[in-house]
């Protein structure tokens, strides 16, 4: 399995999209035989996806529960909607993480080169985020495995057999 960013980058960033671009060159060369030889057998990636973590249902749901709360944070919230609100919802799989929210946060935090430990845009309240979108969202966009949408999985339909 690949997880990486769409051709935009996500929101778009510049380093997401070169993510994008060599992830989605090292899914081909896997699985092309004269590609690498001498990196041995060629294998095929089962699936692909998209990071949808930042989608406008989530946005929206997260927002609505800080209003319903009174939270002071919902008037951030509120910017992101705004700006989210006319991209399409593309996710497909709903990975449940609501009690993974303060270990995933204290990971990002951990990297204060890439993101202020108090930036609005990435932390939001989790206990907040546990009611009302306890997810990481994603979008299988290639499969060579059997697949039932929507998933909440990103193994499902992987087994230790596949060539």
């Amino acid at each position: 399995m690949l997880i990486t960013y769409d051709e935009s980058g996500g929101y778009p960033h510049p380093d997401h999209i070169r993510t994008h671009e060599l992830a989605m060159y090292a899914w081909e060369a896997a699985a092309d035989p004269a590609r690498y030889p001498e990196q041995g057998e060629a294998w095929r990636i089962p699936k692909v996806y998209f990071d949808r973590i930042f989608n406008s249902h989530k946005v929206t749901a997260v927002y609505d529960a800080l209003v319903a709360a009174g939270h002071e944070r919902a008037a951030d919230m509120a910017e992101l909607r705004d700006w989210m609100r006319e991209r399409p919802f593309e996710a497909t799989t709903h990975v449940p993480v609501g009690e993974y929210l303060d270990i995933r946060d204290a990971a990002l935090r951990s990297h204060a080169s890439q993101v202020a430990p108090d930036d609005r845009f990435f932390f939001w309240p989790n206990e907040v985020q546990r009611e009302a979108w306890p997810y990481e969202d994603f979008q299988l966009v290639e499969s060579s495995v059997e697949t039932a949408l929507p998933e909440d999985d990103l193994f499902a339909g992987i087994t230790e057999d596949i060539t």
